[in-house]
């Protein structure tokens, strides 16, 4: 009787566990627990002739043209990644978006960025913002992608030969290049670019969905039309 009255009680207290999680089972890992950062900075104008970028006034309203902005900063794994790390602050405030809204043109993206992408990183808010910044910052964006007036068509490789020749410190194995699925051609989404914790430039192995695409269309920067 005693043996299964200690059964009973095993079986309870798993119960337990799995209706009410201890706070070590909350999704998420550790802060500070990964191998290497990846910068994305996705293509404005491909963002913006989607259904949910003609409903991001933020962004694509028209008033400020944008280009190539910051999509995250993104703790990596070699395989995988952290996101929702616990514990840490998940209040962004108004202050600090306003702030990057120059180069991260959407408060909605700056605060899920932050939430998922962000804790992650073991650094205090201001930090991890401050690090994006300086990334960024310290990109040469080649003058033929800051503002084009007519689409680009080009292909995945000499998008990332351009970048290259544009900063010095950079070389293909650091850089990867995303689209959408067609083969033949298609529009740009992002590129990613690989760094170490403490944001250096490094290569890193980009994972298989990588574009692939024959032609890479990157479309035009434009303006809305004034009514």
């Amino acid at each position: 009787m005693t043996c299964l009255l200690r059964y009973l009680a095993a079986v309870i207290g798993l119960l337990a566990i799995s209706i009410n999680p201890s706070p070590s089972f909350a999704r998420g890992e550790s802060p500070g627990n990964f191998d290497y950062y990846l910068l994305v900075l996705s293509w404005s104008p491909s963002y913006c002739a989607t259904s949910s970028g003609r409903r991001d006034t933020a962004q694509c309203n028209g008033e400020r043209p944008y280009a190539f902005i910051v999509h995250g900063l993104w703790p990596q794994y070699q395989k995988g990644w952290p996101d929702f790390c616990e514990p840490a602050e998940r209040w962004v405030p108004d202050e600090t978006i306003a702030s990057m809204l120059d180069i991260m043109p959407s408060k909605r993206l700056i605060i899920h960025e932050w939430r998922r992408h962000g804790t992650c990183s073991n650094l205090e808010q201001d930090d991890y913002f401050a690090l994006i910044r300086n990334l960024f910052g310290q990109l040469n964006i080649p003058e033929k992608y800051q503002a084009p007036s007519e689409d680009i068509i080009t292909t995945p490789d000499q998008l990332r030969s351009d970048f290259v020749a544009a900063n010095p410190g950079l070389d293909e194995t650091m850089i990867g290049v995303y689209c959408g699925n067609r083969r033949n051609e298609a529009r740009l989404s992002n590129i990613r670019l690989c760094y170490t914790p403490d944001g250096k430039p490094m290569s890193c192995q980009h994972d298989r969905r990588q574009c692939r695409a024959e032609n890479l269309i990157l479309p035009a920067v434009r303006s809305r039309t004034p009514q």
